[in-house]
């Protein structure tokens, strides 16, 4: 029995696990988790001066019995203070039959895709088949890859994109161009919830501590992901928005401590009874998705770990599988 950990990099990754591949095996792992085939403890989190750590760990019964620990390091500051990602840090994985680290990955890719991922499986079950048009709120690293998640399950034709950084939304727009093949345009912020407004689907991903999307600026109808508030501290869908909506959570107990949901309970327009479901109840049919056309969903995405667990597995075995990675003896 080999010893060796493989270091996969955030390349490797990109390699191993396209956007389609990472779509399924998140939703997978939503329905081991909804038959009790995980361990996922809350997330645990230490704020310093400029930024902040968290890990999120996690066991997954796959093809074996999977354990992840991912710890990232959140500095919003770094892109323009040091030429640096805004997150950086590793995903370890290890088999929980017999503690072996079996992988180190990049946490970056691993956080990216599957993050886009989990939105794109939330948006197969709860958006309109139909939907066509699409607001992406933020332009940083996710941005890109939730519209492709997206693009892969619903019949996207027309975007519009919206940063702080107008140079950060046009490039995301000629990416969606040349990538996607779709219409895409970069709006400022005078006309991005006139946008929104007529959108099918809606994306935010942004670092923002204060509520932006509201009610009024959300038609009949539409799936809203929030997927930025993925700390405590952190807003993007106004309370009164949540409120009003069909609202789907990833996983209920972090979403009550740090999503959106989180600011929605502080304001006292919810409870968590009034929670619809978590995904991996709509992805099993224990809870009915969308009901309705004019049903406004909200899916609070926090960013779970089994979702780790699961990009990091198929990349792990197909790296394996390839003799791709390097490998390396901690001991």
């Amino acid at each position: 029995m080999s010893t060796a950990t493989l270091l996969l990099t955030g390349a490797d990754v990109r390699a191993l696990l396209p956007a389609t591949d990472c779509i399924a095996a998140v939703e997978e792992a939503f329905r081991r988790h909804a038959a009790g085939l995980s361990v996922s403890p809350p997330a645990l989190g230490v704020r310093v001066a400029a930024g902040g750590f968290h890990a999120k760990l996690a066991s997954l019964e796959l093809s074996r019995r999977y354990f992840a620990c991912k710890l990232n390091g959140n500095f919003p500051g770094n892109p323009t203070r040091h030429g640096l990602p805004t997150i950086q840090g590793v995903v370890i994985l290890a088999d929980a039959e017999d503690g072996r680290v079996l992988a180190l990955l990049d946490s970056m890719e691993i956080t990216r895709l599957r993050t886009g991922a989990a939105t794109a499986v939330a948006g197969r079950y709860l958006a309109r088949p139909e939907s066509s048009t699409c607001t992406l709120f933020g332009c940083g690293l996710q941005g890109p890859i939730q519209l492709e998640c997206l693009s892969r399950v619903l019949p996207i034709a027309r975007i519009f994109v919206h940063d702080s950084n107008a140079e950060a939304a046009q490039r995301v727009a000629a990416w969606a161009r040349d990538v996607l093949h779709v219409e895409a345009e970069a709006v400022d912020a005078a006309e991005v919830f006139r946008r929104a407004a007529e959108s099918d689907v809606i994306v935010t991903c942004t670092p923002s501590r204060t509520a932006f999307l509201g009610l009024e600026h959300v038609r009949a109808g539409t799936f809203v992901a929030g997927v930025g508030a993925d700390d405590a501290e952190k807003c993007e869908l106004h309370p009164r928005l949540l409120e009003a909506a069909t609202v789907v959570v990833d996983i209920l107990a972090q979403c009550v401590a740090i999503g959106d949901l989180h600011h929605a309970l502080a304001a006292g327009v919810m409870t968590e009874g009034d929670v619809h479901a978590e995904l991996a109840d709509v992805v099993t049919g224990s809870k009915q998705g969308r009901v309705s056309r004019d049903e406004i969903i909200v899916f609070d995405s926090t960013g779970t770990a089994i979702e780790d667990v699961a990009a990091a597995a198929v990349s792990y075995e197909r790296a394996v599988a390839a003799g791709r990675g390097t490998a390396i003896t901690l001991a």
